[in-house]
């Protein structure tokens, strides 16, 4: 299998249910802490069909709907050509203040890292 980090950054808003990977607008690893936003990294796998991706965003302490601190978000899917795109990425809900901080995305098959990437959303300047 081969993998590659094909880009990473800020992208338009991605839908999970469309197959439609979200468009790159911009390299970097600092992202505005602004609502909505959306930033990640889109891998380009080649020659893995049908094994799984293991996929974990570890991020700053913040706390969910029942006020216990959020753990990482973790997941697994399967990769489903041998010319495979996929996108990790989360976006900015409010509250927005509690977002701030390093963000690492990890994608692993089979127990081997295949990419890692660490965005750091910052406050903005007013």
């Amino acid at each position: 299998m081969q993998c590659e980090i094909k880009s990473f950054g800020i992208y338009t808003r991605f839908d999970k249910k469309s197959k439609t990977l979200p468009r790159f607008l911009e390299r970097t690893t600092t992202i505005p802490c602004k609502l909505d936003i959306e930033f990640g990294y889109v891998l380009h796998i080649k020659k893995g069909k049908g094994q799984k991706l293991d996929f974990v965003i570890d991020h700053p302490p913040f706390k969910d709907e029942s006020g216990k601190i959020s753990p990482p978000f973790d997941g697994e899917m399967y990769i489903d050509s041998n010319d495979y795109k996929f996108f990790l990425g989360d976006t900015i809900w409010p509250p927005i203040e509690d977002k701030t901080g390093e963000w690492t995305l990890t994608t692993k098959c089979q127990g081997k890292l295949l990419a890692q990437k660490t965005l750091t959303i910052v406050k903005e300047e007013t």
